[in-house]
């Protein structure tokens, strides 16, 4: 039933059939479950793991890889190769698609783990009026018309809409649907609010939230997936997983990569048609198969088969540094995906303030005599731990401030007028409530202020252990003292009353709504002297002035506190004795921000993200936490900036647009809106990281580009998000977005930095084919490099450190490319210099190496036809590994001086030296380590096809390696040099623009 909240309980109740004081025949409950269906969220059919397999392997260059590691592995055959020689490439290249798929399937698991977790919140049993008998039973047999009754600590069991209240009242705690700091007093009167949310509808009691205060009946009107529970389950699983930025742009990279591979390998082929009828190969056949060998090769050559493996180590580490900050990071790819945050959603209660409520201010009467006639004093600290100062309204600290008349009886009233409980938790560290956080807050006061009659207090009550100060000022007055009887809180009074007996005095202490308490007093105590003088219209002017002051621009909850004499010996108290109070003070409380939450908001501002304030409270109260925070530019004016859930859905779809891009504040909202506002942002091309704690944020969390879940939040939550802030500080997100930034810039480092030695290898394979050289390297050598010598300094390269301005930068595009035209540019020329000198190697050895041949060069370029004349020196010459071997290490060698060029984009090895990265230096020497082992050791030198080489040949590799240094340091010199690239890059550009557009 839609929209009961709406309805009256008459009205409801016949919808249904149902009579209240029978509840529903079992005849009518078996033919509503077969209507409605059974009260539990159905199981969802997950993902098939061979479908999950299957989708790792959806990528244009890895099917190239399977391709070219199958043809390898029939050529292999075909030429007769056995044993390791003809498995080892096709081998390595499934081993590390395996390892990839692996972490694919893995993360994807852990996604649908959400939704199973949202069943935690539905109750087990219920209380069930059926055939006019009450009974327990399971909470999933329940059906819409069942009549149910809750009571305090109950988890209500199915939506349900209220139809009799028991006790004076019944509250309910629905933070978990509604992230609402309070909780939320409900009544039977219908809801006559247009487009209502959650938040307006008090007479339903929602699934999965949990009854706090008194004892009601209420009709099931949804069960299982027609719940607000329900809807969030639909709203997640209907909720598809996005790429994040950089896996975007690396598959755009990846495709144009395999599109050129593909046509650098078929042109290979076609280029020596002509060789394919060459004597040596045996026939025309043997001839093609042969250069597709070689179009294999280069295509092992220019695909980065390390690149998913270093990309994942690397935000492995990042994630370890992440943890230090307290940020856990559940899926690998979110870390990157905080570098380019655009925009921050996060929610208020619990992650820009403590969630615990506290006495920031109390106001009472001064004297008579004295102007202004009222004193407001400021309490600090922020959290239930009873340890904060007070001041007086001149800023000075009271050193005992129990010797303050006024200050004493709000103690005593805030100690003896509550029914909650302060603690101290040893297991987590940290004081802890049982009972409402309002409550809690006076107790934290009473403890803060002290006790009368010791002049070293209230720093005397330090030397108590933690477990003793809980509540020690609470526990002294409750023995001082007794309570008698208590008048419980009642909607229409809005206060209660509690009558306490001691010091041969009976006293009535009581709490409440300011403007209930205000209308029942007479008199007014002054702090003065302590003497209680009438309330003459001039103070109650003065004191409902101060009043709107706290509750309208502080924004602060008030709790007005009085008392009254009563005459000895009474034992009960009525209605009748809430009258002739004495007013004793105003205390105002609020859940205050976080001490260090200001400074992370300058920063994002700093950083160019905007922030949005995401709460399901009402708009004055955060409208003063942002203005405490920072969040609004300006205290002014703050139309544009601030908008309800209604207000915003009432504005047409132009202004809509226009409001999302100034919004800053967003209250009174729902699930629906928060999942609404991720989704709006993204089709603004923002980035959008959106935070939550509550079963209500779940659907949000994943749908946000990167969803961040609270420590101390729901199960689902957790679930549901890319990372979970362990402190619950929305700091620590700030922290996590710096450290994204900087592994998104090592990122394109070590990106760049494997780019340009894939291409030196396709140079290498391409020039040498068009020459008509021999092979200068075999596959498996390819793979040792692409794997080994590469990868190792490449994941290296993601310990740079961040450069020092990297929360001051704006955040880059979505769009914007992880190679850019210039930076192309500079990977073609390192990348030609890295194959051309690995052909010079090759060459070098042949030509004029004192232990090679000195084969003439005109006779090397035609190696193909040596047979066929005579030569002054044999053809086995074409078989020696040695210039393999020069030219694999050159390759080797020339990439680790091109590892120290990638320290940093731009900036010089004079000003960032190679020492800053100690591991790069350490993965270098690792490196030359394991490729002299391959060398120099017997059995790693035959399955590798190399030689020893002597001290001549790496003099003449070093030779031919250090000039990548140079290179790059000029590249460099003109990247900092932005408006002469801008220029050359245009020129570039217009050039290889058709004749026509570049007349225009």
């Amino acid at each position: 039933m839609e929209n009961a909240y709406a309805k009256s309980v008459s009205e409801v109740l016949a919808a249904f059939g149902v009579d209240p004081t029978k509840g529903l025949s079992d005849s009518q409950a078996a033919d509503h479950a077969k209507i409605f269906g059974r009260n539990v969220l159905p199981q969802e059919q997950s993902t098939p793991f061979w479908k999950l397999v299957l989708k790792q392997f959806d990528d244009l260059l890895v099917k190239i890889l399977i391709a070219a590691a199958i043809i390898s592995f029939i050529l292999a055959k075909m030429n007769g190769e056995t044993g390791l020689s003809a498995i080892i490439e096709p081998s390595v290249i499934f081993l590390i698609l395996a390892a990839n798929a692996a972490v694919g399937v893995i993360t994807e698991t852990n996604a649908e783990k959400a939704l199973e977790e949202l069943k935690a919140y539905q109750a087990d049993v219920a209380t069930v009026l059926r055939n006019g008998c009450f009974s327990i039973i399971p909470a999933t047999e329940l059906v819409p018309g069942d009549i149910v009754e809750v009571g305090v600590g109950c988890k209500v069991p199915a939506d349900m809409r209220m139809i009799e209240i028991l006790s004076n009242q019944l509250r309910v705690d629905q933070a978990i649907l509604t992230g609402e700091s309070f909780s939320v007093a409900k009544e039977l009167e219908c809801t006559v609010t247009t487009h209502a949310v959650y938040q307006d509808k008090t007479n339903i009691l929602f699934s999965g939230t949990v009854v706090v205060a008194g004892r009601a009946r209420a009709v099931v009107i949804g069960v299982g997936s027609n719940t607000a529970m329900g809807s969030i389950r639909d709203a997640m699983l209907h909720t598809e997983d996005e790429m994040t930025p950089l896996k975007k742009k690396l598959d755009e990279f990846g495709t144009f990569l395999a599109k050129v591979i593909a046509g650098i390998c078929v042109l290979v082929w076609v280029v020596n048609i002509g060789h394919f009828h060459d004597p040596q190969h045996g026939g025309i056949l043997r001839g093609a198969i042969h250069y597709f060998k070689v179009a294999v090769a280069l295509a092992v050559a220019a695909i980065p088969e390390g690149l998913p493996a270093v990309v994942t180590t690397c935000l492995a580490l990042g994630t370890k540094r992440m943890a230090r900050l307290n940020a856990i990071v559940r899926s690998l790819p979110s870390v990157e995906t905080l570098g380019c945050t655009t925009v921050i959603c996060t929610d208020k209660t619990g992650t820009l303030t403590t969630n615990m409520m506290s006495v920031s201010k109390v106001c009472f009467m001064k004297s008579l005599y004295h102007r202004p006639m009222m004193d407001e004093y400021a309490i600090s600290g922020t959290t239930y731990a009873p340890e904060g100062l007070i001041y007086d309204n001149e800023g000075v600290q009271l050193d005992f401030p129990a010797k303050s008349p006024c200050l004493l009886h709000i103690a005593m009233c805030s100690a003896l007028c509550n029914e909650a409980i302060l603690q101290y938790n040893p297991d987590k560290k940290i004081y802890e409530k049982i009972g409402e956080s309002t409550e809690v807050a006076l107790r934290t006061l009473a403890e803060k202020v002290g006790l009368p009659g010791f002049d070293s207090m209230p720093t005397a009550l330090n030397v108590l252990t933690k477990l003793e100060r809980a509540s020690y000022c609470n526990k002294y007055w409750e023995q001082q003292f007794r309570k008698i009887s208590t008048l419980e809180f009642s909607r229409d009074r809005k206060m209660m009353s509690v009558l306490c007996s001691g010091k041969d005095q009976d006293i009535m202490f009581s709490k409440g709504a300011p403007e209930s308490i205000f209308a029942r007093c007479t008199h007014i105590m002054c702090n003065s002297d302590g003497s209680s003088i009438p309330l003459t219209p001039d103070i109650r002017s003065e004191l409902n002035s101060r009043f709107q002051s706290f509750a309208g621009m502080d924004a602060l909850r008030c709790i007005a506190l009085a008392v009254k004499r009563m005459p000895p010996g009474r034992q009960s108290l009525s209605y009748a004795d809430e009258a002739d109070l004495t007013f004793i003070g105003l205390v105002g409380m609020l859940d205050p921000p976080r001490e260090e939450v200001r400074e992370a908001i300058k920063s994002c501002m700093n950083a160019g993200i905007r922030v949005i304030v995401v709460t399901g409270d009402n708009k004055t109260t955060a409208e003063s936490l942002c203005r405490q925070i920072g969040a609004f530019d300006s205290l002014g004016d703050l139309s544009g900036l601030s908008y309800t859930a209604s207000e915003f859905d009432s504005l047409p779809s132009l202004l809509k647009m226009a409001a999302l891009q100034r919004m800053v504040l967003f209250t009174r909202v729902e699930p629906s809106h928060k999942r609404m506002l991720v989704e709006a942002l993204k089709n603004q091309n923002e980035v959008v990281a959106m935070t939550g704690d509550g079963v209500n944020d779940a659907p949000a969390l994943k749908k946000a580009d990167i969803g961040i879940a609270m420590g101390s939040g729901t199960a689902v939550a957790k679930s549901a998000s890319d990372m979970v802030l362990a402190d619950d500080n929305f700091a620590s997100i700030v922290a996590a977005v710096a450290e994204g930034r900087a592994i998104y810039s090592n990122t394109k480092q070590f990106i760049r930095y494997m780019i340009s030695s894939n291409i030196g290898e396709v140079v290498c394979i391409f020039v040498a084919a068009v020459l008509g050289m021999p092979d200068t390297l075999v596959p498996v050598q390819l793979l040792w490099v692409n794997l080994v010598t590469d990868g190792l300094p490449a994941t290296a390269i993601g310990f740079n450190k961040p450069d020092s301005d990297v929360m001051t930068a704006k955040p880059r595009k979505v769009n914007d490319a992880v190679v850019s035209g210039w930076l192309f540019f500079r990977y073609l020329v390192i990348g030609a210099y890295v194959g051309l000198a690995t052909v010079a190697g090759f060459v070098w050895w042949f030509v004029y190496s004192d232990n090679g041949p000195h084969v003439p060069y005109s006779e090397l370029v035609n190696f193909d036809s040596c047979s066929m004349r005579q030569t002054s020196f044999p053809c086995s010459v074409y078989e020696d590994k040695h210039p393999s071997t020069v030219s694999m290490t050159v390759l080797v060698v020339v990439e680790m001086f091109n590892a120290l060029n990638n320290l940093s984009e731009n900036q010089s090895l004079l000003k960032i030296p190679p020492w800053s990265n100690p591991w790069l230096l350490g993965s270098i020497v690792l490196t030359m380590l394991l490729h002299i082992s391959i060398l120099y050791i017997e059995p790693l030198s035959v399955l590798f096809s190399v030689t020893p080489l002597s001290w001549s040949d790496w003099k003449t590799v070093i030779y031919l390696s250090f000039p990548v240094v140079i290179i790059d340091e000029v590249l460099k010199f003109f990247s900092r040099k932005p408006r002469g690239r801008t220029f050359r890059l245009r020129f570039w550009r217009r050039d290889l623009l058709p004749k026509e557009a570049r007349d225009k």
